[in-house]
């Protein structure tokens, strides 16, 4: 088996840095950018296999989505395992990427996001405002050091990595089912975090007023959200439909729902 240097790790950091969001799309968000960050190690490990490096590259060019700077403890696991046994166990490497790349997404956004921007810009901005040119410095040397940070999450990701190949192998399916799991109960509960419709349906007779939306959240809150992701799954399963096309689709639903009240109230004033 081919063995991966300091040498090899480098160069997938700095893709990593520069090149995870290129090539960034609705259909699989970073997934491009991260088949090519991955390009310099599975050059190494199947340039004389054409079969694995076919496999590895339609592997790798799937949905991946998550925080940049947490990217690198999974991208770094992803090379330790490759290393270990090679494209051998796929459903290890997609499992791992889609069970970490949810939660991670949701760390790294709070901790690099929010509170580290936060925190550094103020403090920056407050010491510029007084005169202090440490105020300009601040942000630089904070940079420097979460990238100091990202590099040894690399690091640290290609190490366990290497460890869930070898020493826990006969584990691994158990891992990988849990991982599975943990991948879609994210994504499922983001579904009515993210989507975040509501039907602004309401008819009046007399003085009685009957709201759709209440009655939608009295058989199960979040129906509306959850069906629209039901529909975009099933229409994206049709040959001739792609992302682009779902997007106007969508539109021109939410366009249709949005005036659903005016439509109804229309129609029942013909009769």
């Amino acid at each position: 088996m081919t063995k991966l240097d300091a040498k090899d790790i480098k160069k997938v950091y700095w893709r990593n840095i520069f090149g995870l969001q290129w090539g960034w799309n609705y259909e699989r968000m970073q997934g491009l950018g991260y088949s090519w960050v991955m390009m310099p190690v599975l050059k190494k490990l199947y340039g004389d296999k054409p079969d694995e490096m076919k496999k590895a590259l339609k592997t790798h060019l799937g949905y991946f989505n998550t925080s940049q700077p947490m990217s690198h403890l999974i991208i770094g696991a992803d090379i330790g395992i490759e290393e270990a046994t090679g494209m051998q166990d796929e459903e290890a490497i997609v499992g791992l990427k889609t069970g970490l790349m949810g939660p991670l997404a949701g760390v790294g956004d709070t901790l690099f996001l929010a509170i580290y921007r936060t925190i550094i810009f103020s403090i920056a901005a407050y010491m510029a405002l007084s005169g202090s040119p440490v105020g300009l410095l601040l942000p630089v040397v904070g940079g420097i050091l979460l990238l100091v940070l990202r590099y040894w999450f690399t690091g640290v990701g290609y190490k366990q990595g290497a460890r869930l190949a070898t020493e826990f192998a006969e584990q691994m399916k158990t891992l990988t089912n849990a991982a599975s799991i943990l991948g879609l109960s994210v994504v499922g509960a983001l579904i009515p975090s993210v989507i975040t419709y509501t039907l602004d349906l309401k008819y009046t007779m007399g003085k009685v007023t009957l709201n759709a939306q209440d009655m939608l959240n009295q058989i199960m809150p979040g129906l509306l959200p959850l069906g629209i992701v039901l529909l975009s799954y099933w229409l994206l399963g049709k040959k001739s439909m792609n992302s682009t096309k779902l997007i106007f689709v969508l539109i021109a639903l939410g366009m249709v729902l949005g005036n659903l009240t005016n439509i109804v109230n229309g129609i029942a004033g013909l009769f």
